[in-house]
């Protein structure tokens, strides 16, 4: 399941009339303005196709109980949820300083260009170009400037580490619904304990799907316009955004998560009472 989530950046907020006072934009004005509600619209279908595939490679659970398990997730992600949570996030957190000076970053020419180059990269049909091309970007980048500034993207937008923990959980959920398959009395701590032991061999491999998203996505952007996206993420105003951001989403998957996995257990099993 391939849920490595990087930070999506804004685009260009709405200015004020001309002649008027300059004031800090909204939380709801920069949202709108942003390629963030176009991206978040696909998490909803880029979730359940996940698990689709998770659960064909898996081979452990019948066709109809794998649909029945992916109507239930489709149907438990609302984009405008998400979009509603980011908004009231950011209102609480930000202050009207950081909002106007994530403002003025995303005005720039250069956050436009890895805007649209993130947007891109977050299309459906990018994902198979992106599998494809790992390879020989990862050997062609070997070495070089631009594999040596992963370590600071990820720090700087916490990729790796918000991808490890949406995973863990979303393992968590889905494990919860398929204990109900089984006849062995599994509790939901043995579990827990069981998939948290696997997080430093999940950490590598999401450390790897994260490099080659960066690689890609970022193919186009020079090391200088990179460095300068860099600099953004690292000050305090887009380091506060990066944060807040990335906790809304990551929050606002992993919940429904843990209640689809109650209600995956009580159709599988309706005679358990609390399906754990």
């Amino acid at each position: 399941m391939r849920l490595g989530t990087l930070v999506k950046p804004l685009l260009v907020v709405t200015l004020l009339a001309g002649g008027m006072a300059h004031a800090a934009p909204s939380a709801r004005q920069v949202l709108a303005a942003s390629p963030i509600d176009d991206i978040v619209a696909r998490y909803p279908a880029m979730i359940s196709q996940g698990i689709r595939e998770g659960m064909k490679q898996s081979g452990q659970v019948p066709p109809m109980v794998a649909e029945t398990l992916v109507h239930i997730v489709s149907s438990s992600f609302r984009a405008g949820d998400i979009e509603r949570r980011i908004i009231a996030d950011l209102d609480e957190n930000l202050s009207d300083a950081q909002l106007e000076a994530v403002r003025d970053w995303y005005e720039t020419p250069v956050a436009r260009k890895v805007a649209e180059a993130e947007i891109a990269a977050s299309a459906p049909d990018s994902w198979q170009q992106l599998r494809a091309q790992a390879p020989a970007l990862n050997e062609g980048y070997q070495g070089t400037e631009r594999a040596r500034m992963f370590d600071r993207f990820d720090r700087a937008s916490r990729a790796t580490e918000s991808a490890v923990d949406t995973s863990i959980a979303v393992q968590l959920g889905m494990a919860t619904a398929m204990a109900a398959l089984s006849t062995d009395s599994v509790h939901y701590q043995q579990i827990r304990q069981r998939i948290e032991g696997q997080r430093s061999m999940l950490r590598g491999m999401m450390e790897q799907q994260v490099y080659d998203g960066y690689l890609y996505t970022y193919r186009n952007i020079s090391n200088q316009e990179l460095g300068l996206y860099l600099d953004f993420l690292e000050s305090d105003a887009g380091s506060a955004f990066s944060r807040v951001v990335t906790n809304s989403i990551q929050q606002a998957i992993t919940e429904p998560v843990e209640s689809v996995g109650k209600q995956m257990s009580r159709f599988l099993n309706p005679e358990s009472p609390g399906g754990q």
